[in-house]
C-alpha cells in the first residue's frame, strides 16, 4: 500500500512518524513522509521516500522562545506567525505528497493531510505523540496547565470528580485556542485551493470527532494509561522510537570520559534554541558542580558548547538517546514528548526543564510517575534549583527505582509494530 504520513515542525515532531514509517515500510509499504528541508536526510537515510515542506524548525523554535511558557494563549499566537505564512505552500505540498497515496497517516502539526486526504478521497488514520485530539476524564490534554501529574479517577472522591471534569474540558479549551488564531491564514489557503473548502468555525476538531476515523496514539499506556471510554477506532500503541543506526558508534573519547568515573549526569534541551546559549551554558555548569556531579553536555541546537569545560564535564554534539541515557545517572532536557520517552524507556531518573508548550505537561506526568523530581521551568531556573532538583534525581534510592521499573515496562513493549498493525485494520476496513 502507498501511504503518505504528513508531518511537520521540529525533529520532536518529526522523529516519531519517521520510525512509524519505518515501520510501516518494514510491513511491506510504500512510505512518503512530509516534513521540513532539515529532516530529508533523517527521512531518506532510513529508506523512506521525502517530500519537503516550507516550515522552517529552527526559526519556529527561535520564535516561540522569545518569552515561552507555560501560557497557551500566547503560545497559539507565536504558532500562527509561524504556520500561518507557508500555509498555502504546504497545503500544496501536502496534496502533491498525498495525491498517489492509497492511505493518509497525519500528524497533529502535519493536520492539513487529514484535509487533503478528505478531499481525494483517501482513508485516513490520526497519529499523534501527546493527548489533543480525543478528550477523556482520566488526564487532561498536554497544552493545557496541570499543577499535577496524578491523574483524574472521578469515581475516588470529589477532588478527583473534579478534577476529572476538569480534563475533559481541557480538550475543547484546548483545541479551539490552538486554532482560533490560525483559523484566518488556514482558511485563506484552503479558499485558495480549487479542489478544497475552509474549515467550518470550530476548525478541524469537530470533523476529527464526528469522522469516528482511527486514531492511534504513541505512547505507553503504563504513563498514561489508555481510557476505558474511548471508542475501539482509538488504540494507544506504546511509543514509536526511532533507534540508532546499527551501524553507529559513539566517539571514543565519550566512552572513555563515562568510563572513567561514576555515570554522569547528560544534560541537553534539544532543539530548544535559546538567545543566551553562552548564560544557559554557565548556569547548567554551575548547577552540576553545586550537585557535586561529571557531565555529559549535549550541545544540539540549544548551544551548549560556547565555554571551556572542566575535566569533569563532557561536551558533544548529537549522541542517539538510546545508547546515552542507559549510561547516565540522570538526564536533564526539556521535555519534549519523544526525549522523554526516550529517558523512560532507559530507566533513568529524569530531571524536565520545561521552556513551553506540553512540555510542562511531561514534567507533571514523570514527577506524577515518581520517575523524577517536580519540573524546574526555565522561566524560573536557577543554578540553585537546578543542582537541587539534579541531587533529587539521583540521590533517592526509590525514585531510582521506579525508574528503573518503568523502563523494563517500556522496554516490553513494541509501539511501531502495534501501531503498523492498527494501521493496516483501519486502513484496509476503510479501503
Amino acid at each position: 500500500m502507498r501511504v503518505t504520513i504528513t508531518a511537520s515542525g521540529s525533529r520532536g515532531d518529526v522523529q516519531p512518524y519517521v520510525a512509524l514509517g519505518v515501520g510501516l515500510a518494514r510491513a511491506g509499504h510504500e512510505v512518503t513522509l512530509t516534513a521540513p528541508a532539515a529532516f530529508g536526510r533523517l527521512i531518506t537515510d532510513r529508506g523512506l521516500a521525502f517530500y519537503p515542506v516550507a516550515m522552517d524548525p529552527l526559526e519556529g523554535v527561535r520564535r516561540e522562545l522569545e518569552d515561552g511558557d507555560a501560557n497557551l494563549l500566547r503560545f497559539a499566537w507565536r504558532a500562527r506567525d509561524i504556520l500561518g505564512p507557508p500555509a498555502t505552500e504546504d497545503l500544496r505540498a501536502f496534496r502533491a505528497a498525498c495525491r498517489d497515496a492509497e492511505a493518509v497517516v497525519y500528524s497533529s502539526v502535519g493536520f492539513l493531510g487529514f484535509k487533503v486526504a478528505g478531499d481525494l478521497g483517501i482513508p485516513r488514520v490520526g497519529a499523534t505523540y501527546g493527548p489533543l485530539l480525543n478528550p477523556t476524564r482520566l488526564f487532561p490534554c498536554s497544552f493545557m496547565p496541570v499543577s499535577s501529574g496524578r491523574l483524574g479517577v472521578p469515581e475516588r472522591d470529589a477532588f478527583g470528580s473534579l478534577r476529572g471534569l476538569y480534563n475533559r474540558l481541557s480538550y475543547p479549551l484546548a483545541q479551539q485556542a490552538l486554532w482560533q488564531p490560525m483559523r484566518v491564514p488556514i482558511n485563506a489557503a484552503l479558499r485558495d485551493e480549487p479542489e478544497s473548502s475552509p474549515f467550518p468555525f470550530s476548525g478541524p476538531f469537530g470533523e476529527f470527532a464526528r469522522s469516528r476515523e482511527p486514531v492511534l496514539n504513541g505512547w505507553s499506556r503504563h504513563v498514561l494509561p489508555h481510557p476505558p471510554g474511548w471508542a475501539p477506532h482509538i488504540t494507544t500503541t506504546g511509543y514509536w522510537f526511532l533507534d540508532r543506526p546499527p551501524d553507529w558508534r559513539p566517539p571514543p573519547n565519550l566512552v572513555d570520559f563515562i568510563e572513567s568515573g561514576p555515570p554522569p549526569v547528560s544534560v541537553g534541551f534539544g532543539s530548544m534554541a535559546g538567545a543566551d546559549a553562552e548564560g544557559v551554558t554557565k548556569l547548567v555548569l554551575r548547577a552540576l558542580r553545586l550537585a557535586g556531579k561529571r557531565g555529559v553536555l549535549l550541545a544540539g541546537w540549544g548551544g551548549l558548547s560556547n565555554a571551556d569545560l572542566p575535566d569533569d564535564l563532557f561536551e558533544v554534539g548529537e549522541v542517539p538517546h538510546d545508547w546515552l541515557f542507559p549510561r547516565v545517572a540522570a538526564a536533564v532536557h526539556h521535555g519534549g514528548a519523544g526525549t522523554t520517552a526516550a529517558s523512560l524507556r532507559a530507566g533513568t531518573p529524569t530531571v524536565i526543564v520545561p521552556h513551553f508548550a506540553d512540555q510542562f505537561f511531561w514534567g507533571a506526568r514523570v514527577a506524577g510517575l515518581g520517575a523524577g523530581p517536580r519540573p524546574a521551568p526555565r522561566a524560573k531556573l536557577t543554578a540553585e534549583r537546578l543542582a537541587d532538583a539534579i541531587r533529587r534525581a539521583t540521590g533517592d534510592a526509590g525514585r531510582r527505582e521506579r525508574a528503573r521499573s518503568l523502563g523494563e515496562k517500556i522496554r516490553a513493549e513494541n509501539g511501531v509494530e502495534r501501531a503498523v498493525e492498527a494501521f493496516e485494520r483501519y486502513a484496509r476496513f476503510r479501503r
